[in-house]
């Protein structure tokens, strides 16, 4: 087989993979072990998808999304392009600054592998919150329209909070993910995973505890 049909059959792989990650996650992270130059440049465009998809949905929870159509001179384009834009920056951002995290949880507990595949581990891990995206956040538009982006909607109530609580659902399961991607990348153990896992994750915790007491 040349080059060029290598390229694409690896680049194919990674796309079923990338599809399989929520039904197969121990076999889709077992292959991140492969942290060859070709296998990291065929995964490239699934990543990118998943991690912006995560993006766009990370950013429309934020406390500035809740604000947008306060200003009657916005509507559901500013809204939508909005996400878009600032999703690319949540998403490179979460990418980056998590992978490093992981990285360095990694190497505290022996880990010996690359910056790169942490980092690719967190783009593949955060597939749950890009699939709220269009399952979440089509109904609660149905339900709630633009009072999701709107102070004092009717999205304050008891639903805005179940809809609060699902979307963190989405997040809970990419962080089980996280946790079985460590194990499967690394072939540890549970103790020592979830040890990586929480020392990776102690610094978001606590910007968001501080956060949340201001």
């Amino acid at each position: 087989m040349d080059t060029g049909a290598q390229r694409v059959s690896l680049e194919r792989a990674w796309l079923l993979r990338a599809l399989l990650v929520l039904q197969s996650p121990r076999a889709v992270f077992s292959a991140l072990r492969d942290d060859s130059e070709d296998a990291a440049q065929a995964r490239q465009e699934p990543l990118l998808a998943i991690t912006w998809l995560a993006g766009i949905a990370g950013v429309l929870v934020t406390p500035v999304a809740g604000t947008l159509l306060d200003d009657p001179a916005r509507d559901g384009l500013v809204v939508a392009v909005w996400a878009f834009i600032g999703g690319g920056f949540y998403a490179a951002a979460g990418y980056w600054l998590l992978g490093a995290l992981l990285y360095g949880g990694a190497r505290a507990f022996g880990g010996q592998g690359s910056y790169r595949r942490a980092r690719h581990l967190v783009g593949f891990t955060a597939a749950p919150v890009a699939l709220s995206l269009p399952t979440l956040w089509p109904i609660g538009i149905a339900v709630f329209g633009g009072d999701l982006f709107r102070s004092g909607g009717s999205d304050s109530g008891a639903g805005g909070s179940v809809f609060a609580w699902a979307a963190l659902a989405f997040v809970a399961w990419a962080v089980v993910l996280l946790a079985i991607g460590i194990r499967a990348v690394h072939g540890w153990t549970w103790l020592r995973s979830l040890a990586t896992l929480g020392l990776a994750l102690a610094p978001v915790a606590l910007v968001v505890i501080a956060h949340a007491l201001r």
